[in-house]
C-alpha cells in the first residue's frame, strides 16, 4: 500500500518528538488512516550533528527546497519557528498543493489569514494544534467542540515559563530575578527570556484562541500586553493575604460582538481552578453560552506533548486525504473586528497605596473613586515595619479602564499619595 509521504521541516526538541511518535507508533497510525506514514525528508542545520534519535543520512538534507520541491512528499510539517523564510516554504509548499502541519505560533498569529486563505484556494489542509498550549487539544476543541455554541470568554494560563516563576515566588518566597535565572538553568526559558516573561509569547496565542473562538480576526496588536517583570514578593505575598494567587493570564471576552483581549498578571480568587495550575502547566478556561464553564488542562510544552499534538494534526490531514475532503475544515474568521473602548471594558482591580500617615487621608482616597465612578469592595491599611508611610490596599468591583485611569491619574496629581506601588486586575 503507497505510504503517506512526509517532509519535516525542522529537527529541534519537537521535530525528534514526531519522529517517535510516527516511527514508533507505525500500528496504531495504520489503523486509524489505513496506510503507511513515512517520514521522507527532514530539514537539519547540520548534516553531520550527533543526534538523539537515528535517521539514514540520506532522508536528511540541509536545503528547505529539497522537501517543498519534492513531488513525492504529500505533507510538510514545519517545527523549525520563526517568520521567514518559514512562511516562504509553507506558502511554497501550499502553492504546490501540499497539505501543512505546523507548530509556529508566532507565524499563525501573524501571518494566519493569509496562510490559510491560501490553502482553502489550493485545497489544501494547514493544521496548527501545537501552536497553542502545547499537548492540550484547544483549538480543535475551540473548531468542532464549541462549534455549536457561542463563546463568551476564554482565560487562560498559556505560558509555562511566567508561570513556572509565578508558581516559584509564590511557593518559596523567591525573588522574580532569582527564580528567573534558574528557570533559565533548566531550560524553561531562554537566554532572552523577553518574549515569555513580557507577555508576548502568551499574546500570540490569545489573538489565535479569540480569532478562532470570536470567529473575527484579532491580530497580535489588538492584544493589551503586560508582562510579569514588574513583579514583586509584596506583590505576591499581599495576593496571598487577600485569596488569590498571581497569574499572568491571556483573557478575551466578547459581549454583544464587541471583543476586548488582553494578557497581564492578574491575582485570581484561590476558589478559582487557574488558580491551582502550577509550574510549568497550561490550563483554558472557555465560557460557552450554552455549555457554561469548561477547563482544559496539561502540559504547555515540552518534546513528547507537542510533538502528540502535531501528530494528531498529522493524522487528521491523512484521514482528509482518505476522505478526499481537504481543504474544507480551515475556519476562516467571517464576523466583522469589533474591539471594545476603554469605556466598555470593565473588570475588578487591586491597587497599592503608599500614602502619607495622617488623619483624612483615607476620606480623600475613596472620594477619588466615587468622583470617577468607581465602586469599591474592600479598603485595608497594612501595617509595615518597614515602610515609614501607610499602605492602603484597595480591591475595588468591576469598574471601566477609562475610568480606571482616571482615578490613577488623580493619585499621581494627590500630594499624600507618595506613589502607587501595584495595580493588577482581579478575576474569580
Amino acid at each position: 500500500m503507497k505510504p503517506i509521504k512526509v517532509g519535516l521541516l525542522g529537527l529541534g526538541t519537537v521535530g525528534t518528538g514526531v519522529v517517535r511518535i510516527v516511527e514508533g507508533h507505525q500500528d496504531d497510525l495504520f489503523g486509524q488512516v489505513g496506510s503507511p506514514i513515512r517520514i521522507e525528508k527532514v530539514l537539519v542545520k547540520e548534516l553531520e550533528k550527533a543526534r538523539g534519535i537515528a535517521i539514514h543520512p540520506e532522508r536528511l538534507t540541509d536545503n528547505a527546497w529539497d522537501i517543498v520541491n519534492d513531488p513525492e512528499i504529500d505533507i510538510v510539517v514545519e517545527v523549525m519557528g520563526g517568520i521567514e523564510p518559514t512562511k516562504q516554504y509553507i506558502l511554497e509548499s501550499l502553492e504546490r498543493g501540499k497539505h501543512v502541519v505546523t507548530a509556529n505560533k508566532d507565524l499563525m498569529a501573524l501571518h494566519g489569514p493569509e496562510i490559510l486563505a491560501k490553502a482553502r484556494e489550493k485545497g489544501c489542509d494547514v493544521y496548527y494544534e501545537a501552536s497553542v498550549a502545547g499537548g492540550i487539544p484547544i483549538i480543535r476543541t475551540l473548531m468542532e467542540g464549541f462549534s455549536s455554541d457561542r463563546i463568551k470568554k476564554i482565560m487562560g494560563i498559556v505560558n509555562g515559563t511566567t508561570n513556572y516563576i509565578l508558581t516559584k515566588m509564590s511557593q518559596e518566597g523567591a525573588a522574580y530575578d532569582e527564580v528567573l535565572k534558574e528557570a533559565q538553568a533548566l531550560g524553561y526559558a531562554e537566554a532572552d527570556p523577553t518574549s515569555d516573561v513580557e507577555g508576548l509569547d502568551a499574546a500570540r496565542k490569545m489573538a489565535i484562541l479569540a480569532t478562532l473562538g470570536f470567529h473575527a480576526n484579532i491580530a497580535l496588536e489588538d492584544v493589551d500586553v503586560r508582562g510579569i517583570s514588574q513583579v514583586n514578593k509584596e506583590d505576591i505575598t499581599y495576593a496571598k493575604r487577600l485569596g488569590y494567587e498571581m497569574k499572568l493570564l491571556g483573557i478575551a471576552e466578547r459581549q454583544d460582538d464587541q471583543i476586548s483581549v488582553v494578557v497581564q498578571p492578574t491575582m485570581v480568587s484561590k476558589s478559582h481552578p487557574l488558580a491551582a495550575v502550577n509550574g510549568v502547566y497550561n490550563a483554558v478556561y472557555v465560557y460557552g453560552e450554552a455549555v457554561g464553564e469548561t477547563m482544559f488542562y496539561g502540559p504547555g510544552a515540552g518534546e513528547m506533548p507537542t510533538a502528540t499534538s502535531v501528530v494528531a494534526d498529522l493524522v487528521a490531514v491523512v484521514k482528509n486525504i482518505k476522505l478526499g475532503v481537504n481543504g474544507q475544515t480551515a475556519l476562516m474568521p467571517f464576523k466583522e473586528k469589533k474591539l471594545k473602548t476603554e469605556e466598555q471594558i470593565a473588570y475588578k482591580n487591586y491597587i497599592l497605596l503608599h500614602v502619607e500617615d495622617k488623619a483624612g487621608v483615607l476620606a480623600q482616597i475613596t472620594q477619588v473613586f466615587a468622583k470617577f465612578e468607581v465602586s469599591l469592595e474592600s479598603v485595608v491599611q497594612q501595617p509595615n515595619a518597614q515602610n515609614p508611610d501607610a499602605e492602603i490596599i484597595i480591591v475595588t468591583h468591576a469598574g471601566s479602564q477609562a475610568n480606571m485611569k482616571k482615578v490613577l491619574a488623580h493619585f499621581e496629581q494627590l500630594d499624600v499619595v507618595k506613589s502607587i506601588k501595584s495595580v493588577y486586575r482581579v478575576e474569580g
